[in-house]
């Protein structure tokens, strides 16, 4: 695969990267495992905050240089780049401050003698992620594995290999040995090798359904813990009692943030009757008012798909979904005039079970509106899904929002909010959505080795 850095609002090439040789992949391995080995797991944990709460001052320092490069390689605008750039400092931070506290050893009661589990760390960890949230995504993995004296090899989408290349410049300037953090320009084929390795202990992944099968099967073969972290259609459900303006601004926001590519975007919007025709009339005004532009100018208010090549998948899902009946109630085209990979903000409605729309994720601004009799329907629609990965409820009865929230089969429901991320908020999802939680005190422990220590 060509790493390459192309501007998606008007479609050039910024800059090409080459790929890895076979000898130059196996010097990193042999680096990285040396550093583990040697050094990383040997460091106290004071040792390794110090080099992650410089990695995140860092980037408070110089936010404008990474959230640059984010807008220049995958179109998001600028002040999301901006809040990307806040929320992975802050992940750094908060293990960096929490992580010891996280693997304390834990006295167990016992009848006899003396018992402890403690956390070692297990190795070299193989990460595979992707294009939407280049830092973010990165972070939320490395961050608790390093502090957990593991090290880490990123293998980061093609397209954003400049936020690839500063990512682990940033680690180097805030004091990693050589090998801790680790980024590598590989081909699909090296990512087998490097899974197959046996100097590799765990894999973790964020991406599609297909990537995540893949990776799977290869580390089950070697049978290697994995984390999958894929796709999802995320149900927002505004029930009867809901505040209607609320609603609205959150389903905007949640459908239309990094424009609409976002796994836990709001992406089946669920309307009780009761207030279907309102939430409906005020939903495709907010829509239309989005305008297309430079996703550096912060006057901007819609950006541009990541690629090309998304635009033209998205495009032809809402073809494919019109050709099964679906009716498109706005939008539904590229936007004309603009040379980068601009979609109108979209809505589909008259979505029957049978149109594969409505087992689909749609990654873009595009919302896919559904009208329901009453609260046990929009729950059952909430659930009609292969993914579960998050989803929102809205109702003024926080006791009724909980109990909803309790019958929808994802990782996460947010009540009157649409999906957010902070670092003490467990991440992750069920189902077609993967498996394993990241960040919180939950994303320390997947790739640990929880010791048992018996004394008689």
């Amino acid at each position: 695969m060509a790493y390459q850095s192309t501007n998606p609002y008007n479609g050039k090439v910024v800059k090409t990267f080459t790929e890895l040789t076979d000898t130059q992949l196996e010097a990193k391995l042999h680096t990285a495992h040396d550093c583990y080995e040697n050094t990383w797991r040997h460091k106290t944990f004071a040792e390794r905050k110090a080099v992650l709460a410089r990695a995140a001052a860092i980037m408070r320092e110089r936010p404008q240089e990474f959230a640059e490069l984010i807008t220049i390689e995958m179109g998001k605008l600028i002040a999301q780049s901006l809040g990307e750039v806040a929320l992975s400092a802050a992940i750094l931070d908060y293990y960096a401050e929490h992580a010891e506290a996280f693997l304390a050893p834990e006295k167990l009661t016992t009848p006899r003698g003396e018992a402890s589990v403690e956390s070692s760390p297990m190795g070299v960890l193989f990460g595979v992620e992707p294009w939407n949230y280049p830092y973010y995504q990165i972070a939320r993995f490395a961050a608790p594995n390093l502090m957990a004296g593991n090290v880490v090899m990123v293998k980061h989408a093609s397209n954003v290999p400049q936020c690839a290349l500063a990512f682990e410049r940033l680690l180097e300037e805030a004091g990693a040995p050589a090998g801790a953090y680790t980024n590598l320009f590989i081909s699909k084929d090296q990512v087998a090798k490097v899974i197959d390795d046996v100097r590799v202990r765990g894999v973790a992944l964020t991406g599609s359904e297909a990537a995540g099968a893949v990776v799977a099967e290869r580390a089950g073969k070697n049978l290697k813990k994995s984390t999958l972290e894929l796709g999802g259609s995320d149900a927002f459900i505004v029930l009867d009692d809901a505040d209607l303006d609320k609603a609205v601004k959150h389903a905007v926001s949640g459908r239309m943030g990094n424009s609409g590519q976002a796994c836990t975007a709001s992406k089946r919007i669920i309307v009780v009757e009761a207030l279907a025709d309102r939430f409906l009339d005020k939903f495709q005004g907010a829509m239309q008012a989005f305008a297309p532009g430079d996703p550096l100018d912060k006057q901007t208010t819609l950006a541009p798909l990541s690629s090309a090549g998304a635009l033209k998948t998205l495009l032809g899902q809402v073809d494919e979904a019109v050709g099964h009946g679906a009716r498109v109630l706005m939008g539904g085209g590229r936007i004309e005039g603009q040379d980068g990979a601009f979609m109108q903000p979209t809505i589909l409605t008259d979505l029957a079970p049978a149109n594969p729309a409505y087992k689909q994720e749609f990654f873009g601004p595009v919302a896919l509106f559904f009208r329901v009799a009453d609260e046990a329907a929009a729950v059952a629609l909430a659930n009609d899904s292969p993914f579960g990965l998050g989803g929102s409820v809205f109702t003024q009865d926080a006791e009724r929002g909980k109990r909803v929230a309790r019958q929808i089969d994802t990782g996460m429901v947010f009540i009157n909010s649409a999906a957010v991320s902070s670092p003490e908020l467990p991440f992750g999802g069920v189902k077609n959505s993967g498996y394993g939680r990241e960040l919180s005190g939950a994303g320390i422990l997947e790739f640990i080795n929880r010791k048992l220590i018996r004394v008689n």
